[in-house]
């Protein structure tokens, strides 16, 4: 990594800064984790912020500058957080896009920013910047496959190789305080809506939860969704940076219980989706009702067990229960956003595990100075999406 401008001593105003900060004082240490063909492939905060520079450098040759936004489009990945930081890197603005949303109310989302710098995760994006006929002047992807059959895209960039090249200098990260580090849309056409949320904003919600949680370097986390809210950016990004600790990607969506049950996570940053999906996971593991097994479970679970329930209830239901979910070591089992149902609470609390929520308070409001799509242009992207 090179040597920036910028002293550990200084105390950082933005997320760039303070992953500077983080590789200047731990360098060597591991700061993120991704699963790979079954194996957890390793990155430590000097490669890390040295691969977000190389990002930022091949993305400023090709005129990325301060206030531009890079429009990302990926399912949980490493990449797709370092271009974010790339971006921020650079004084620009990351925008978050899930690619499990509706592929309709997305192709109108993208038509209507047309964004100019893009950062995909593969051919499948892209044929949703292509029926939103977005003109997109970078186009960058993470996976080749299939790429080769897609003639409209032979002008598309390899991260692998964006990331190989030289950097062209030692620039020290741009990003300030009050600059806006995300935007989040939602809606589509002219009811399409913003959210802006500046570095200041991110870290004093993320210094606000390492402190009232305990945060510290020794803790493990999973990054099991898409950076595309503003909760998941301040209560798990942005603490990752300030704490130091090592965030975790699963292989893919399809394998995140079992990573998160093999990784056992002692930080936990789910949404109400989330805890909801792993109560149904546990009920469909249970006995069936009115057996001898289930009527053990039941028995573990009550609401204001004895002593022998808790006791032996730990070893016998709540103990394998709380591996089964992949929360053995969870200390911060954290809730962003909307409170679970009573039922799911319930559940959780029975097992020994006290969700804290904290809220996702957000301002939305109507973009400026944008451009809408007319209900004609709207009804020709249906019929290309049909």
């Amino acid at each position: 990594m090179g040597t920036f401008t910028d002293t550990p001593d200084a105390v950082p105003a933005s997320l760039p800064q303070w992953l500077q900060q983080q590789a200047l004082r731990h360098g060597t240490e591991v700061a993120l984790r991704h699963k790979h063909l079954g194996v957890w492939q390793e990155r430590t905060w000097a490669q890390v912020a040295d691969e977000v520079h190389r990002l930022a450098s091949a993305l400023q040759t090709r005129g990325f500058s301060p206030g531009a936004t890079l429009t990302i489009i990926s399912r949980p990945r490493p990449q797709a957080l370092l271009a974010a930081l790339a971006a921020q890197w650079l004084g620009g603005v990351a925008s978050l896009f899930d690619p499990l949303e509706a592929m309709i109310e997305q192709v109108q989302r993208l038509a209507t920013l047309q964004p100019d710098f893009v950062l995909v995760e593969g051919v499948d994006d892209m044929l949703r910047l292509r029926a939103a006929q977005v003109a997109v002047r970078v186009l960058v992807y993470l996976d080749k496959r299939g790429l080769s059959d897609s003639k409209p895209f032979v002008q598309a960039l390899d991260y692998a190789a964006l990331v190989a090249e030289r950097p062209i200098d030692e620039r020290a990260p741009q990003g300030r305080a009050l600059q806006t580090a995300f935007v989040f849309y939602r809606g589509a056409g002219q009811a399409i809506e913003e959210q802006r949320v500046s570095h200041a904003e991110l870290l004093q919600e993320g210094q606000r939860l390492v402190v009232r949680e305990g945060l510290g370097r020794q803790e493990e986390a999973l990054a099991a969704r898409a950076f595309a809210s503003g909760g998941q950016a301040r209560y798990l990004l942005a603490p990752w940076l300030i704490a130091g600790f090592r965030l975790n990607f699963p292989e893919n969506l399809a394998t995140r219980d079992r990573d998160r049950r093999e990784l056992g996570p002692t930080l936990v940053a789910g949404t109400r989706e989330t805890y909801e999906r792993l109560h149904r996971y546990a009920l469909e593991r249970l006995p069936a009702p009115g057996s001898r097994s289930r009527r053990l479970v039941d028995w573990a679970l009550a609401a204001q067990p004895g002593p022998l329930q808790r006791y032996l209830g730990d070893w016998l239901v709540r103990r394998p229960l709380r591996d089964v979910l992949g929360f053995s070591r969870t200390r911060a089992p954290l809730l962003v956003g909307d409170a679970l149902p009573p039922d799911a609470e319930a559940f959780f609390q029975a097992l020994g595990i006290r969700v804290r929520q904290w809220g996702d308070a957000a301002h939305w409001e109507a973009p400026p100075n944008l451009v809408q799509q007319t209900t004609d242009d709207w009804t020709r992207l249906q019929s290309q999406l049909a």
